[in-house]
């Protein structure tokens, strides 16, 4: 196979990186207002879909993304929403861990191919997930520094500005399409990853390399 070639390894970091634990975390929150099952399921969809929307216009706190969405996912639910739901999740990220295939491969590339994040994530919260990586990275780029949330361009442009370089120049890899690889494809980013963590499928419009887990990523890189 012909190997990739890119100057950085962009990545996504929560649900990509660190297992993304909003839906666990509203199952606990909200045991004693919805009935588990397909009930506590719908109200977890929902609260995704919302949070998807609540990214799309003019950046504001991601709790603040977090705590609207709960309050419209239980409207939407009739369910009782109370002012702690929104920090007892906001809170809980700083704790989340990665998959367990990522930190091996990353140390693997790390020496290699420099590495960088591109989250939907606040400054004074992404060095609790990145020091959980354990790889060296050579930067983590936020949304509150680009003042724009994925799927939304600008953060993207914010990082090729920062690296000096352009869409032909990284491999962004990414467990969701909605969120990065979509907006990748629409950039011009040729190298792209999907990281198949199931919760959303393979669309190959895309023009991705499919991989099941950050164990695959060495072997596109040639490494």
């Amino acid at each position: 196979m012909a190997y990739l070639k890119p100057k950085y390894i962009t990545f996504d970091c929560y649900g990509t990186l660190i297992n993304f634990e909003m839906a666990p975390v509203a199952r606990q929150v909200y045991a004693d207002r919805v009935p588990a099952g397909p009930a506590m399921e719908a109200f977890c969809s929902d609260f995704s879909a919302y949070r998807l929307d609540g990214v799309l216009g003019p950046w504001r706190p991601y709790g603040d993304v977090v705590a609207e969405a709960l309050q419209r996912a239980c409207k939407r639910n009739g369910v009782d929403y109370r002012d702690s739901d929104g920090p007892a999740h906001y809170n809980a990220i700083p704790s989340w861990m990665p998959h367990p295939d990522v930190v091996e491969p990353l140390k693997k590339i790390a020496p290699e191919i420099p590495l960088v994040i591109l989250s939907n994530s606040e400054i004074d919260l992404i060095p609790f997930s990145v020091e959980k990586l354990e790889a060296p990275f050579y930067a983590a780029y936020t949304a509150e520094e680009a003042q724009s949330y994925k799927p939304r361009m600008k953060g993207f442009e914010m990082m090729f500005d920062k690296l000096g370089c352009g869409p032909q120049d990284v491999l962004h890899v990414s467990s969701s399409f909605r969120y990065d690889l979509m907006t990748a494809y629409d950039l011009g980013i040729k190298m792209k990853a999907f990281v198949n963590r199931g919760h959303e499928p393979l669309n190959a419009y895309y023009e991705v390399n499919e991989i099941p887990d950050i164990g695959g990523l060495p072997g596109l890189v040639g490494l």
